[in-house]
């Protein structure tokens, strides 16, 4: 049987990765099943006809791949989608997103068609996707096809739930953030430089209510979950600041510099 799915299309590490990556869902081992298949690709599909209708050229686009619903959140998952011409005169979509290595601390960036995207196991088949104003796309579009500029704030150790305005983690939402900051303020060279300009700009991180058992039970069952680079103040007050996919549709519809987001279901 010809094979559906392309595992990886560019690892920016420059090595070819073999663990399995996910984010903004969980690692239980799920075999692929052929109506999980038919729906992500159908989803993607979906997604495809709204982004070429849209005429944009970069969205954020988002998945639903967890259930966050206790803490109030709809989307888990974020990566930067834009269009990139094709050989024959056409164009795709790609997506470029942070994947963490399951079982581990570590994440990498990769570069990623609609289909891959959304076959990943996810909680609800819905997407969503946000547009900026055309001055912040046309900055962004030109920072992604410069791919060493476009990756240089990744940080390669992941936590699930990295403090916002931290830089010893870098979760997959707070990159997508990071970057789109060094996009529209290119002398922004370090991720606190882009954080700072974050905040120069209003955006408020999501406070998540984490109790101290549950901290303790996260970060003793898994690599990828971290809270030792919260302030103690807040950590000791069950108060987990984070980058959401939710903040950042909320955030970019009150500066002004995006719409409303579009669902894709």
């Amino acid at each position: 049987m010809r094979k559906l799915i392309i595992p990886l299309l560019l690892a920016i590490t420059g090595a070819i990765v073999t663990a399995q990556a996910h984010a903004g869902r969980s690692c239980e081992e799920n075999r692929p099943t052929v109506q999980n298949i038919a729906r992500g690709m159908a989803l993607a599909e979906r997604t495809m006809q709204m982004l070429d209708r849209s005429g944009h050229q970069v969205v954020l686009l988002a998945r639903a791949g967890q259930d966050l619903s206790k803490y109030g959140l709809r989307y888990s998952h974020m990566g930067i989608a834009y269009r990139q011409p094709d050989s024959r005169g056409g164009h795709a979509w790609r997506v470029l997103h942070k994947l963490n290595q399951c079982g581990t601390g570590d994440a990498a960036l990769y570069l990623q068609g609609l289909g891959e995207f959304f076959l990943d196991d996810l909680w609800r088949y819905e997407g969503a996707f946000i547009a900026s104003n055309a001055q912040v796309q046309e900055k962004l579009h030109a920072l992604l096809m410069k791919r060493d500029e476009a990756t240089a704030l990744h940080a390669k150790p992941y936590s699930i739930v990295s403090y916002a305005w931290g830089q010893k983690y870098q979760q997959s939402n707070q990159w997508v953030i990071e970057t789109m900051a060094l996009a529209m303020a290119p002398n922004a060279g370090t991720r606190l430089q882009a954080q700072a300009w974050l905040q120069l700009n209003g955006y408020e991180p999501s406070e998540l209510r984490i109790d101290a058992l549950t901290r303790l039970g996260g970060r003793i069952s898994a690599a990828n979950v971290a809270f030792d680079d919260h302030p103690s103040a807040k950590r000791f007050s069950d108060r987990i600041e984070t980058v959401t996919v939710d903040s950042i549709f909320a955030w970019l519809q009150r500066s002004g510099l995006g719409s409303a987001p579009v669902a894709v279901r």
